[in-house]
């Protein structure tokens, strides 16, 4: 079968930023993930050994001068010394364990050096969605040329309304050319015409140097979730600040603060980090409810959150975009990071509702896996871990939900 991923930079920028942090400030760090289908989809037969297959030819990927010289040139904060890491930087198909249960239901679990696992999460997420539309058959009925003027039409809607949007949609793709048409239809509204509103960019750092875009992103909830396995999820927040402080110097300045809720994310988000963060990204909950929340910390800080951006990135679509834009903007400067609505919209297909997500982490090979770690959400009923651990990290933070 032909390579699903085909480029190194075929990647979310995230992916990227937080292995320097990583190296920079748990360079012993070991980890293990594990991937969860949210609406329990059978597979085909033979999926996970096709999966091996595409996880095996990950091993033939290097990044390309090309690559180096355009994050270089559009990604200035990340140090030069980490492009000398990715040059020798090789994927092992035996950090991947795939396999399917007697039902068709699917099982990936990841473990090694975080280092150097933290980069396989995005591609095998893309890898497992786009197999899927492979095996299934649906794949040869997508129709890119009708999926271009429907991706026009979004960004049209999105620009007129003035919104600051991003493509974050290369995890829940149904294909590379999906993600590709996207950009590509995004890239030519945005410069067809003066708009209110602006596509920023996408997450994809190999798109983003195709058509010549910024590559957005910062960081996702593994980062702050590793480190609460690590030291306790009190002061995970502070620790991830910290040390994301430390290795980018008041660059990349987006915080994703829900790993953990927001009650210990505001006491840990003091004046110096508000004022060093450009912004929040609100990325479960209610929308409005979290922004209250985000404009009266601000505010109980002296700081007009007028001032600061919040990116919103929950589930979101074109509609619901556009209706934070109307009552956010009153308050902040919104954006938006917007995924499979984007990436996996086709008629008639379903996305898979498909996370692979950081399950346990130790500072260093010498020492045991002495304790898990998970995420708990703002939404209820979507906390990712196992319910044992999930339940010791609320009773330490004494939440109820």
């Amino acid at each position: 079968m032909k390579q699903i991923i085909s480029h190194f930079t075929d990647d979310d920028l995230y992916k990227f930023t937080m292995c320097c942090s990583v190296i920079d400030n748990f360079p012993r760090a070991r980890v293990k993930y594990s991937f969860t289908d949210r609406d329990g989809t059978v597979y085909p037969d033979g999926f996970a050994d096709r999966l091996a297959e595409q996880v095996a030819m990950l091993e033939n990927l290097v990044i390309t001068d090309e690559e180096i010289d355009f994050m270089k040139r559009r990604c200035p904060y990340i140090p030069h010394w980490f492009y000398n890491y990715l040059r020798g930087y090789r994927f092992n198909r035996e950090w991947v364990a795939a396999r399917q249960d007697e039902e068709g239901h699917l099982h990936v679990d990841i473990e090694g050096s975080w280092a150097d696992t933290i980069l396989l999460e995005v591609k095998v997420l893309a890898i497992i969605s786009e197999l899927y539309y492979r095996m299934t058959g649906q794949a040869e009925h997508f129709d890119y040329t009708d999926y271009y003027r429907k991706s026009y039409r979004k960004a049209e809607r999105l620009l007129d309304a003035g919104c600051r949007f991003s493509d974050f949609g290369t995890r829940r793709r149904a294909s590379f050319m999906a993600e590709d048409t996207v950009v590509r239809a995004m890239k030519d509204c945005c410069t067809g015409g003066k708009w209110n509103g602006k596509f920023v960019g996408t997450s994809n750092v190999y798109l983003a140097m195709k058509y010549d875009l910024t590559p957005v992103g910062t960081m996702a909830h593994e980062f702050v979730s590793a480190i609460g396995g690590m030291y306790g999820p009190q002061m995970a927040n502070h620790i991830a600040m910290d040390s994301w402080r430390q290795t980018f110097r008041g660059a990349l300045g987006t915080y994703l603060y829900d790993t953990f809720g927001w009650d210990i994310f505001s006491l840990n988000f003091s004046e110096d980090f508000a004022n060093l963060f450009k912004g929040l990204r609100v990325d479960s909950g209610d929308n409005r409810e979290q922004l209250r929340k985000i404009v009266g910390k601000y505010r109980s800080l002296g700081i007009d959150p007028k001032t600061k951006q919040v990116t919103f990135s929950n589930a979101l679509n074109t509609d619901k975009a556009i209706e934070i834009q109307q009552y956010a903007r009153e308050y902040c400067q919104p954006s938006f990071g917007i995924g499979t609505h984007f990436t996996n919209d086709f008629e008639g297909v379903s996305p898979l509702n498909i996370v692979i997500k950081l399950t346990a982490a130790k500072i260093t090979e010498a020492w045991p896996f002495y304790n898990d770690t998970c995420k708990l959400s703002e939404d209820n009923g979507k906390h990712t871990g196992k319910p044992e651990v999930i339940a010791r990290f609320k009773a330490a933070l004494n939440r109820e939900k």
